[in-house]
């Protein structure tokens, strides 16, 4: 596909995020995507066609891991790509080649009343200024081993959940105290306007769910989405619990559901001595019998019928 098609990425671009929308398989998504891997872009093509928006978003919402390594695989490509044609533009410098590169391949964007734009945020660590880098532990990082000061608002509530956001953002980060501040203020701010205006217990039991789920050690990949951007503030404070869980967490659920319909579906017997039954091979009144769910659990038991004597067996109806 030649660099100048942005009438094919825009659609392709369509069709991931209807396949997406409409809950497709993996595998429908994958093969929409694979063509991408010989696409030539220019940072006006990806800007136009918004592909990496849809890249972007399609590894957030479908967690299927050969998804997100395709993902990956694109948007390092295109930022190489966009890299190598800046450089060999007169007077650009690799410096600004790189900066352009992220721009056109930053598959966020940022609503326009959004307080903190956290989608331009370096996640590069080495960019950072060295006086705003972490100085502990990432494991044990928090406000307090930041030294930030997160009453920003005047109001204790909203201040403290400024904080939960904080703490739940910097565990195991290793980017600038400064910029994890923006975005849990935006975090607030959006939960805060979520909820109209109000501090309600609906509010303070979201923000609380949301900082139990950026502390998950396994949810590495919530922590990055939503610091990058890639999960927006608005979206994030609208997240469910099944929503917030990782992709290991629902795997291990769907598993255990399985389990649990398996167990339920397995025949459970009530056995019971009956005199007034006759064997139809050996004539003995002396039969046993048992009932057993051998189909869903809302239709009748079925009986079945033994012989103690001949241990002749049969379907009572």
């Amino acid at each position: 596909m030649a660099a100048t098609d942005v009438k094919d990425l825009l659609e392709i671009a369509k069709q991931i995020t209807k396949a997406m929308e409409s809950g497709d398989p993996a595998s429908t998504i994958l093969a929409l995507m694979k063509p991408l891997e010989t696409v030539k872009v220019t940072e006006d093509s990806l800007r136009r066609s918004k592909i990496g928006v849809a890249v972007t978003r399609v590894r957030t919402a479908n967690k299927d891991p050969k998804i997100g390594e395709l993902a990956g695989k694109l948007v390092n490509k295109w930022k190489q790509e966009v890299s190598r044609q800046k450089a060999a533009s007169a007077g650009a410098s690799p410096a600004g080649a790189n900066k352009a590169a992220s721009a056109a391949t930053n598959g966020v964007q940022i609503p326009s009343g959004s307080p903190a734009p956290a989608a331009k945020i370096s996640s590069d660590p080495k960019r950072e200024p060295p006086k705003d880098r972490p100085k502990v532990d990432i494991e044990k990082r928090n406000t307090t081993t930041d030294g930030i000061n997160f009453k920003l608002t005047g109001e204790p509530v909203r201040d403290g959940c400024i904080k939960l956001m904080y703490d739940g953002l910097a565990y195991m980060s290793e980017h600038a105290p400064s910029d994890i501040l923006k975005v849990a203020q935006a975090i607030e701010t959006a939960a805060f306007g979520h909820f109209k205006s109000s501090t309600s217990a609906e509010y303070k039991a979201q923000i609380r769910s949301l900082f139990q789920n950026l502390k998950m050690k396994p949810n590495a990949n919530l922590r990055q989405d939503v610091y990058s951007g890639a999960i927006s503030p608005q979206t994030f404070v609208a997240m469910t619990t099944e929503d917030l869980k990782s992709a290991e967490k629902k795997a291990e659920d769907k598993a255990l559901e399985k389990e649990n319909m398996n167990a339920a579906m397995t025949a459970k017997e009530e056995k019971a001595i009956s005199t007034t039954m006759q064997c139809g091979k050996c004539k003995a009144f002396k039969v046993s019998y048992s009932q057993a769910q051998t189909r869903s659990a809302d239709e009748p038991l079925t009986t079945f019928c033994e012989c103690v004597s001949c241990g002749h067996r049969w379907k009572f109806s």
